[in-house]
């Protein structure tokens, strides 16, 4: 990678939104939208008690990977509204999280981390990288790069040894159970990854490999003709025994990979792959006859047995789609018809606590429902700002993303900026030859693109 130095860049003024209460949303209105999408992002940013000095882990009981993923919603808040006042908090996260390797594969959570896990934190590093989101630290590689590091290292633990291929579900021994299960997040992630490091970067293996990872998943019985992603099957197994259970993020993970490819390759069935999964995730609306076109997790919201993670899928279901309505037009009149009114259905759940914004899970009851939380905020954040994401600068690519040095505000940063430009990131030997090849769970590649110096902490 080289690095070319540029004069100091005037500054950007800062964007000034006014917070706006959620039960006062106006959707045909940018400003109303954005000031609410404020209101609610502050509600999930009060869960996450890290400074631009240092990350902290989400108090119990949430898990490492859903910071990963707060970090995506808050990505796509700044990106989405211009409001950057959370940038330095992001950035940190992001950075402070990379790993030895720089592949997101962190000792100190390896008691909890699975392949779905560091490909959630894939996806918000692709989303920094699509942006040129500022990465201030010289001494850690660029987004881009750390994405494909973390191509690197799902890619790696591709395995054979049953299924005729997929990830499992968990990577180390500690989580044992997960060790004889494939799962659609984990693959589907993965593919995902893959296809937006095909149009970052025009590789032709990440492309390839999106390609094996789909026609895998198919193959094996996880998505069936119609669209439905089921969520998963066990190795020991032969993955016969398909979990006909479907999450909405699932599918949603699926969908805007499909798009992604859909833009990639220019090939039709990419396409109608795309609509064919939105088709189906139909199901993950209107839970009753009263509730027309209102979003739910059909899978645990109407028996109460919605865990802390499944109280977010419905924000990373919102965000994907809404990015893949970009690749795939076609796919805009069923936002307009089931994600409108499930905004306004969000958006009128968010009257608890004592600031009376705070949001809640079942949007079908038209009220807030008492049971507040980080998933909840998450949710109804990406359904409500994500009516902003086609007016927002689409994703870059090739030698569109740098590496920025400096932020927004242009305070952060003292002296000249910095911006790296570079040949695309190349899947290392192991990724290539990955295909086909036989790789027992947890065992790690040594991927190309990673620099091992310690990360310095002083460059705000």
């Amino acid at each position: 990678m080289r690095f070319v130095k540029y004069v100091r860049p005037v500054a950007v003024p800062a964007v000034i939104i006014s917070a706006v209460a959620p039960k006062e949303l106006n959707i045909s209105d940018s400003l109303s939208i954005k000031g609410v999408a404020k209101t609610v992002a502050a509600n999930a940013m009060s869960y996450y008690s890290g400074t631009p000095e240092k990350f902290v882990d989400l108090p119990q009981p949430y898990y490492w990977w859903q910071a990963g993923a707060l970090m995506g919603s808050m990505l796509d808040y700044s990106h989405y509204t211009g409001d950057h006042s959370y940038d330095k908090l992001i950035a940190r996260g992001l950075l402070d999280q990379v790993g030895p390797d720089f592949d997101y594969m962190l000792p100190t959570h390896f008691g909890q981390e699975g392949n779905d896990d560091q490909a959630f934190w894939g996806m918000s590093v692709m989303a920094a990288a699509e942006r040129n989101f500022p990465q201030p630290d010289p001494n850690v590689p660029g987004w881009l790069d750390m994405g494909a590091n973390i191509f690197d290292s799902l890619a790696g633990r591709w395995n054979t040894t049953a299924c005729q291929g997929g990830l499992l579900w968990q990577i180390f021994a500690s989580n044992p159970n997960g060790l004889d299960y494939k799962n659609t997040v984990s693959n589907g992630g993965f593919f995902q990854i893959a296809a937006r490091l095909a149009r970052a970067t025009g590789n032709k293996t990440y492309s390839d490999w999106a390609e094996k990872v789909w026609d895998w998943t198919e193959a094996i019985g996880m998505i069936d003709k119609f669209g439905n992603v089921y969520d998963g099957a066990h190795a020991s197994k032969d993955c016969k025994d398909t979990n006909p259970v479907t999450f909405s993020y699932s599918a949603s993970i699926y969908i805007y990979g499909a798009a992604v490819m859909a833009d990639v390759t220019q090939d039709k069935k990419w396409t109608e792959r795309t609509e064919r999964m939105v088709e189906a995730s139909r199901s993950f609306f209107s839970p009753f006859e009263n509730a027309t076109n209102i979003m739910y997790e059909h899978a645990c919201e109407q028996v109460n047995k919605c865990n802390q993670d499944m109280r977010s899928f419905k924000a990373y279901f919102s965000r994907f789609v809404y990015a893949a309505a970009r690749y795939v037009p076609s796919i805009k009149p069923a936002i307009e018809e089931l994600w409108h009114t499930s905004v306004e259905a969000a958006a009128k759940t968010c009257t608890g606590g004592a600031s009376g914004t705070q949001c809640s899970h079942k949007w079908y009851t038209g009220a807030f429902d008492g049971n507040p939380g980080l998933g909840q905020e998450m949710s109804a954040l990406e359904t409500i700002q994500g009516l902003l994401a086609l007016d927002a600068e689409a994703p870059l690519k090739g030698g569109e993303i740098k590496t920025v040095r400096a932020f927004a505000d242009q305070n952060a940063v003292k002296g000249d900026s910095e911006t790296a430009s570079g040949p695309a990131p190349t899947p290392t030997s192991e990724s290539d030859s990955a295909p086909g090849s036989q790789t027992e769970a947890g065992t790690q590649t040594s991927g190309a693109l990673r620099r091992r110096t310690v990360p310095v902490k002083g460059w705000w």
